[in-house]
């Protein structure tokens, strides 16, 4: 039989992820330390990296953009499909946007910090912010309310997108900005250290993509407060964990832009859409 607790959304929850230490605050340059952390590991956590204040404008622009994209039943930015829930109390929400930058001029000065440019060196010389490639800033708005359509996602590499798409496999970090505090026992992003530098075949096959769920014993989360900054190699195995939480204390936003390399590579509304969106029904 199956025990639930009152505190939470589901089942008695396993332990909780190993927590990785976040590193001192980022800077104009990276440290040595700083720069070690993140090649041995493939992922570093930069804490207060903008204020409570930063992260109210930065939501009240997502928010505008929301508004306007509901309004216009705005389908796809870019050739990339805008997902869409429900929030709480069962109003229309988007759930994940993509080239939220585009369309907010304060999201995109926001993008301006010199600090993003210190993170190119994680990369190389010819690294960049992704402003107009791939899904340019993303936001992911997880709430774990009965309509959501947006709660958990599965393990996944995002080198897998290249690889539908027939490119060579070359660096890309994922910068998030966390919105949200985020207590790893309720949830949220976990990853596999290390696994930025594994095989192709680990690479694909190491989980099933997006349909695995389940924790791993090798698994790390971050214990994030709100305006905190983390960096993840997008060739890590990595998952977002539902919430057990449900309702306004499942709420997670946050913010992603890509770094990186390679050919320049810009969409635009005639974009089209990516193979691999096919399955975004999986997300869920």
């Amino acid at each position: 039989m199956t025990v639930l607790s009152p505190k939470f959304a589901g089942p008695i929850p396993p332990p909780v992820a190993r927590i990785l230490e976040s590193s001192t605050p980022l800077g104009l340059s990276l440290t040595a330390e700083q720069r070690r952390s993140f090649h041995q590991n493939g992922m570093i956590h930069f804490p207060g990296f903008i204020t409570k204040e930063t992260v109210a404008a930065l939501w009240k622009a997502v928010e505008s953009v929301q508004s306007h994209w509901i309004d216009e039943s705005v389908e796809k930015v870019n050739g990339v499909p805008v997902k869409y829930g429900a929030d709480v109390d069962g109003s229309r929400i988007v759930q994940r946007f993509a080239f939220a930058n585009q369309h907010s001029p304060v999201l995109a000065e926001f993008l301006k910090d010199p600090r993003f440019q210190v993170l190119l060196g994680l990369v190389g010389p010819d690294a960049r912010l992704g402003t107009d490639e791939k899904d340019g800033l993303v936001v992911n708005h997880y709430v774990n309310a009965d309509a959501s359509k947006f709660t958990q996602m599965g393990w996944h590499t995002d080198s897998v997108r290249d690889i539908f798409l027939g490119k060579k496999i070359l660096p890309m970090l994922n910068v998030g900005i966390h919105l949200d505090d985020q207590d790893p026992a309720n949830g949220g992003l976990r990853l596999l250290p290390g696994t930025h530098e594994q095989n192709l075949w680990n690479m694909l096959f190491r989980k099933k993509n997006f349909l695995d769920n389940e924790p791993d014993a090798r698994e790390v989360a971050f214990e994030i407060k709100a305006g905190d900054l983390t960096v993840h190699d997008g060739r890590c195995w990595h998952r977002v964990e539902r919430s057990r939480l449900t309702g306004e204390a499942s709420r997670r936003r946050v913010m992603y832009i890509p770094i990186i390399a390679g050919k320049y590579t810009p969409k635009s509304e005639k974009s089209p859409t990516p193979f691999y969106h096919r399955f975004q029904h999986l997300v869920k």
